[in-house]
């Protein structure tokens, strides 16, 4: 299966170096993935004695399931690109109008997640409702990239010549 939705972004962030191209591996995705499950359930754990970490490791686990994906495809996010690499590389394929919806909400979640980790006097304390937002939400996104991958929805990203 080859498909064109999100390709340009796709090679745009290669050149950009901001994802690099490797070895595609359903291994290294099944282990994404299996961090993930165990980040959201820690996270639940968590929930009301340490609400920033529970928050991150919800993030972690959406951010790790998007990932898993482009670990299938033969794609990874380098040092430059981080996170935001991530995000982006799966909306463009998988999110947005005609995609699936809960991928768009893996850059709110990012967001307060460096609110949390980077904050300033005005930075508001991470409450329990956040942290139940941030894990229905990386539930929705882990869901959701597991229906992609399980679907056979992607396959292995070749640049085109």
């Amino acid at each position: 299966m080859t498909w064109d939705r999100g390709r340009a972004r796709i090679e745009q962030l290669l050149r950009d170096g901001e994802l690099e191209a490797v070895t595609s591996s359903h291994v290294l995705a099944a282990r994404l993935f299996d961090d993930a499950d165990r980040h959201l359930q820690s996270a639940g754990m968590l929930r009301e004695i340490d609400r920033a970490g529970a928050y991150q490791l919800a993030y972690d686990a959406a951010r790790k399931a998007c990932a898993a994906l482009l670990a299938a495809q033969g794609l990874r996010s380098t040092t430059r690109g981080g996170h935001i690499a991530v995000q982006d590389a799966v909306r463009e394929q998988f999110g947005g109008s005609g995609g699936v919806l809960a991928f768009d909400s893996l850059s709110r979640l990012r967001r307060k997640r460096a609110a949390n980790e980077y904050p300033d006097l005005g930075t508001a304390s991470t409450t329990t409702e956040d942290v139940d937002d941030a894990v229905r939400t990386a539930n929705a996104i882990v869901g959701a990239a597991r229906q992609v991958y399980e679907t056979g929805r992607l396959d292995r990203f070749e640049m085109q010549r």
